[in-house]
């Protein structure tokens, strides 16, 4: 796969817990740095302070062998208790020019829920939780390597693919454990 075909991967988990407190996780902007192997802390921007379309937040990022980085994020739909996406900017230029327009976007992540039991017509099925990710088209780490080593573009898509993976395996395990605690 190559990447201005705007791989993506996604995961799903569902989740014995009611629907509002796992809305109430995965809405939180602050949840992801608790559980993702990259993403390191958020923060609201422009005085927002949490999910409406438009909103913006960055996000600081690190992974092993490269340079620490800031991203800037804009919530690109919002449906209470059901969707929340946003998609992911190089406000800073790492990669390039600065990217302060969606259209330039090296990434989208969304969060889509859903009360099984309303799924069913009744009865308790648990909330399912999906989390997927689309990168490009924007410039972002991969375009850098993919530059440098072009024979290389669908290599590197793939382990970027598997990185970004493990880190939605690893939230949406932590949303499961969270919601199902109650912590």
């Amino acid at each position: 796969m190559r990447y201005a075909q705007g791989p993506g991967t996604h995961g799903e988990v569902v989740v014995a817990a009611e629907p509002g407190r796992v809305w109430e996780l995965v809405s939180d902007i602050a949840l992801p740095a608790r559980l993702s192997p990259e993403l390191q802390r958020t923060a609201w921007l422009d005085g927002a302070s949490g999910p409406a379309v438009g909103a913006r937040f960055e996000g600081h990022n690190r992974r092993a062998g490269t340079a620490d980085w800031r991203t800037v994020c804009e919530v690109t739909e919002l449906v209470e208790g059901r969707v929340f996406a946003w998609g992911v900017m190089d406000a800073d230029g790492c990669y390039g020019e600065p990217v302060d327009a969606l259209a330039g976007a090296l990434a989208r992540w969304r969060f889509d829920v859903a009360d099984l039991a309303d799924l069913s017509g009744g009865g308790d099925g648990g909330v399912r939780v999906r989390l997927s990710v689309v990168i490009g088209p924007g410039r972002s780490g991969l375009s850098v390597a993919i530059d440098a080593q072009p024979q290389r573009e669908e290599e590197f898509v793939a382990f970027r693919l598997s990185e970004l993976r493990a880190g939605v395996e690893a939230t949406l395990a932590g949303v499961k454990s969270l919601a199902e605690q109650g912590g």
